[in-house]
């Protein structure tokens, strides 16, 4: 067997925190619920708009980092998996750590240092990657908080790092002038470590049932103590950090949820309101009305322009959203192409990248930011602020709609583009992203040939965004043909911007003295 890390001391541990009696903290929640502008009904809480910074902004940063960055083995669920008996991460365990009873999963944090981490420096890569908002996890599955917590000792700021890494980040993102975030993945620790409960193993040891607790079945329905808790360390990472971005994972469409669903959303947009600030809830699946929060597809796409603005949640790499080794990457082509589509359907991007048990990002995924911003640096008039155009795309590359559809990299032709508009004081217009180079230099826009009822003005111009030259163009009955020369767009085709004559001022017509 090789060396395992050194074992959790509890003779090091603090003491456990007493959080049976809420009364106090609930009757504070329930005072900026009352106070208003929103109540905890979904009636009210349909009157939320996402704000304008949001939908414009287009792109944000994700970071999964925690205690399962230590093993590195799989994916983000080794807590669960490690105590799933017959699992490919149960006997990775056991083979490489010994058996669960004397070797659990709390016993990883010791070795969770972050030594190397540093929030500024992690900042300036993300303003560089052209991310508007950055979303570090809060909580994840496993229970470890990596904020200042006071409702409970297992956090980053009293073991591992010892160190408010959350909160240092979130001051960074403030000072580079990035919107900060916050994700909550707490629901689904009712039942995440359950497999531990199921032959010996630690997580039936009473000295830590603070930690791998409940630890319940899938099948039941949270209990209102645990509904309490889940609230209340959400308010706590709200008040403490005032995140503008809140993302949840899913498990909180359970029924039981919903009571504490709209209290949370109450009481954050009633915060925000004091605070001067416009936020955004992001969520799966039915967890919250339609209206009262932002739609959240992981991994995912749409197949049309939706109506309100949404929001794609993906990562870097296929294999995994936290550190492991042998990556399956994306790559900087397939990152930007996702980017394109997700924006020309109204979304937002939210792209993963997951560090180092010692605080680094990974090399290749620093490379992989860095290359979105270099792209987005020469193109991004054609995302930031943008809106749909009357079609997302055309092309013969279909796109898979729903959750988790990355599997495989879409083989993308010069023929595949996708559009957006801007209506600004420099005038209307189009922006098409040819996701491949044409081999023949002509770049062939079907949808804006002069037959199409698509385009309702003429096009007075069209140029390249960053490098390239357009020396003609001409609108057939096949198509809006242009051609490009010397066009040496990385990770894409060229970006075109095309722009529309203005809509003519109707001349006043005065009746009152004829």
């Amino acid at each position: 067997m090789p060396d395992r890390p050194a074992r959790l001391d509890p003779e090091s541990l603090p003491d456990p925190v007493d959080v049976s009696d809420n009364t106090e903290a609930l009757r504070a929640v329930r005072a900026v619920v009352d106070a208003g502008p929103f109540d905890a009904t979904w009636e009210s809480l349909a009157a939320y708009e996402p704000p304008r910074w949001y939908e414009d902004a287009k792109f944000g940063v994700f970071l999964h980092w925690g205690v399962y960055s230590v093993p590195a083995f799989g994916n983000e669920w080794y807590s669960r998996e490690m105590y799933r008996e017959g699992t490919a991460a149960y006997e990775h365990h056991v083979a490489t750590y010994g058996p669960q009873r004397d070797f659990g999963y709390k016993d990883f944090i010791p070795s969770f240092t972050m030594e190397h981490f540093d929030p500024t420096a992690w900042a300036a890569l993300f303003r560089r990657a052209g991310a508007q908002f950055v979303v570090p996890v809060a909580e994840h599955h496993d229970g470890f908080a990596m904020y200042d917590t006071a409702r409970s000792r297992w956090s980053a700021a009293q073991m591992g790092p010892e160190r408010d890494v959350f909160g240092d980040l979130s001051r960074a993102v403030d000072d580079a002038w990035m919107v900060r975030g916050a994700s909550s993945h707490r629901a689904e620790h009712w039942f995440f470590m359950n497999g531990g409960a199921r032959f010996e193993s630690d997580v039936l040891d009473p000295r830590w049932n603070d930690f791998y607790g409940p630890a319940q079945r899938e099948e039941t329905a949270p209990t209102e103590r645990f509904l309490e808790d889940w609230l209340l360390r959400t308010v706590e990472v709200i008040d403490r950090y005032r995140p503008q971005v809140l993302w949840f994972d899913w498990w909180i469409e359970q029924p039981a949820f919903a009571p504490v669903l709209r209290t949370l959303a109450a009481y954050y947009y009633n915060r925000a309101a004091e605070w001067g600030r416009e936020v955004v809830i992001n969520h799966k699946w039915d967890a919250f009305a339609p209206g009262t929060a932002v739609y959240d597809i992981e991994r995912g796409a749409t197949a049309r322009i939706e109506p309100v603005v949404w929001q794609n949640d993906t990562s870097v790499s296929r294999t995994s959203w936290c550190w492991v080794e042998g990556h399956d990457y994306k790559s900087v082509r397939e990152l930007v192409a996702e980017l394109v589509d997700v924006v020309s359907k109204r979304g937002v991007l939210l792209l993963n990248v997951g560090p180092k048990p010692d605080g680094t990002i990974p090399v290749e995924e620093q490379r992989l930011l860095e290359g979105m911003g270099r792209w987005l640096a020469l193109h991004g008039e054609a995302v930031y602020g943008t809106r749909p155009w009357v079609v997302p795309s055309e092309g013969p590359t279909e796109v898979t709609a729903g959750s988790f559809v990355d599997e495989a990299a879409p083989v993308y032709t010069a023929e595949d583009v996708r559009f957006t508009v801007r209506h600004d004081v420099t005038g209307d217009h189009l922006y098409a992203v040819v996701l491949a180079q044409p081999g023949d230099g002509v770049v062939r826009l079907r949808s804006l040939r002069s037959a199409s009822a698509l385009l309702d003005r003429a096009v007075s111009d069209v140029e390249v965004l960053g490098s390239g030259t357009v020396t003609r163009w001409t609108r057939t009955p096949d198509a809006l043909e242009v051609v490009v020369e010397g066009s040496t767009a990385e990770d894409s085709g060229p970006v075109l911007r095309i722009s529309l004559t203005p809509v003519p001022t109707q001349p006043r017509q005065d009746f009152l003295h004829q």
